[in-house]
């Protein structure tokens, strides 16, 4: 089928179960059965425009002997990885409500990479370990990106109940020790993934250091050491509510900048490929 028909299937997936996840949230009288159903409703929607996603990045980036990772398609595959682990969470822990805000971003994701096409491939004679660490550094960034919305959803939930005028939108999240201890869960997984992944990179890679890779290793460096401390502080100190929200918006920002920075700057300014 037509990769743009497909795209916007996808697109329209995406917004429709983040609009039926704000009508939950602002129609708090609901029953429990019918929120229920609504839930369900909303997250098979999700899946279908996610399976659709996949199709999607198959077509673009691995359908041939090489990977195709050009900036959208690269930021595409950042959003899939990052509409699956919301989705897949959802089935055990109440995250869902995040979707308000990731899949939007994703549906742009998919219409972006619909509308300029580029070719950026990681030749077929890439090694293992490259891939590996690829996929290491999606999955920590997609990860901790989901921490960051958790964030600043934490930081909203906050903000409103400290003026003690909570909306249908901040009366729908969970409590927010809750909200808390998801946000930390996620740091943690993603600070281990991270971890992985630079690990993979000084162990086995000889151009870590080379001259278009060094600003996304000092910065992913970088952002590792915030995302550490931050984790450290939560241990001994007890770091909670803005100063966590902070420290975790403070080394996401960090990774955007190491992970598609140089590669907006190489490819979309200079006009060059990263390999």
């Amino acid at each position: 089928m037509n990769t743009v028909v497909i795209s916007v299937l996808t697109i329209a997936a995406y917004l429709a179960a983040a609009g039926l996840i704000g009508w939950r949230l602002f129609h708090q009288d609901l029953s429990v059965a019918r929120a229920q159903q609504l839930r369900r409703i909303t997250v098979g929607i999700a899946f279908a425009g996610l399976l659709m996603h996949t199709w999607l990045l198959y077509a673009g980036i691995f359908a041939h002997d090489a990977l195709n990772l050009a900036f959208f398609n690269a930021l595409s595959l950042a959003s899939w990885t990052v509409v699956a682990t919301l989705l897949i969470s959802s089935l055990t822990k109440p995250v869902e409500n995040l979707g308000i805000v990731v899949l939007p971003l994703a549906s742009i994701a998919v219409g972006l990479d619909m509308l300029y096409p580029s070719v950026g491939f990681m030749g077929p004679t890439a090694s293992w370990v490259l891939k590996l660490h690829v996929l290491l550094s999606m999955l920590a960034w997609s990860m901790l990106a989901l921490a960051s919305v958790q964030a600043a959803t934490l930081a909203v939930q906050d903000s409103y109940l400290r003026r003690r005028k909570p909306t249908g939108f901040v009366r729908g999240l969970p409590p927010l020790m809750t909200m808390e201890a998801l946000l930390f869960e996620m740091i943690g997984i993603g600070f281990v993934l991270l971890t992985l992944a630079l690990i993979s990179g000084f162990a086995f890679l000889e151009n870590m250091f080379a001259q278009h890779l060094v600003h996304k290793t000092v910065l992913s460096v970088l952002a590792w050491i915030v995302f550490g401390w931050l984790l450290v502080g939560r241990k001994l100190w007890g770091w909670r509510g803005r100063k966590a929200i902070v420290w975790t918006l403070t080394g996401f920002f960090i990774l955007i900048l190491a992970y598609f920075g140089s590669k907006l700057v190489l490819e979309l300014i200079l006009h060059k490929h990263m390999g």
